[in-house]
């Protein structure tokens, strides 16, 4: 039984590393989105 804890626990970390990763990974995508908005626009206006 102490075994299937460990197991659950380690399971759990993974779990929650990879949605970590994700969610990082889209904040990034849209900060770096919010960026390029303002340079595109510039860019129009000249």
């Amino acid at each position: 039984m102490l075994a299937l804890g460990k197991i659950g626990k380690a399971f759990a970390f993974v779990i929650i590393g990879i949605v970590t990763i994700i969610v990082g990974a889209f904040m990034i995508r849209g900060t770096m989105h919010m960026w390029d908005k303002p340079k595109d626009d510039s860019k129009k206006d000249k």
